[in-house]
């Protein structure tokens, strides 16, 4: 009687630490599968904003953009939010749009640029404008749903938009380069419609 005791107890210890995990692995799945879908996607997304960065938010904000001491261009965010990131570079982001205007030597304006949104990345001296890119001058005016700023090269790109000069001529094309005066303009694929003022007849 001792000895069968015995074994039941030895057999009893032999399979509990098999049922604990047996009955822990039974819990866990249950619980994944009581989460819903949108449960796991909160989850999910509070743990990336946890990681990923800290923000400091201002409202009303002037920027003013300098090369050498001497000031290349002003511009007004409703929003500026600082980003830090735990792990990159630091960079300013405009959720609300943003406009710049330009100036030259004597601090006369000689043009602007307005977008929905911009990113500026302050270690690459980088500005990309997205959504609504309007840039205006004397010469022409451009629209394009991206434009980077590169204040290293001094110039402006876009991957494609539409511009239109002041004599009325519409130009369609990708690849747009400009340096940062405006000055000129480089377009390729370009397309478009415009007036002919020379007189056609033989």
């Amino acid at each position: 009687m001792f000895v069968e005791r015995m074994k039941k107890a030895l057999c009893y210890k032999e399979i509990k630490p098999f049922l604990s995990g047996w009955l822990f692995l039974l819990f866990l799945a249950s619980t994944l599968l009581a989460c819903g879908e949108d449960d796991l996607k909160k989850a999910v997304t509070i743990s990336v904003k946890e990681a990923a960065l800290s923000k400091d938010r201002s409202y009303g904000v002037d920027v003013v953009y300098s090369d050498s001491a001497i000031v290349k261009a002003k511009g007004f965010a409703p929003v500026l939010d600082k980003v830090t990131p735990k792990g990159g570079a630091l960079y300013n982001e405009m959720p609300e749009g943003v406009k710049i205007e330009f100036f030259d030597a004597y601090m006369q304006v000689t043009g602007n640029i307005t977008s929905d949104y911009a990113i500026n990345k302050e270690a690459d001296r980088i500005t990309i404008f997205r959504k609504n890119v309007v840039i205006v001058n004397d010469r022409m005016t451009f629209t394009t749903e991206e434009l980077t700023w590169d204040e290293n090269t001094r110039t402006f790109t876009s991957p494609a938009g539409t511009l239109k000069t002041k004599d009325g001529n519409t130009i369609y094309g990708t690849e747009f380069w400009a340096p940062q005066d405006f000055s000129t303009y480089r377009i390729t694929q370009a397309s478009g419609s415009g007036y002919v003022t020379e007189d056609l007849n033989p």
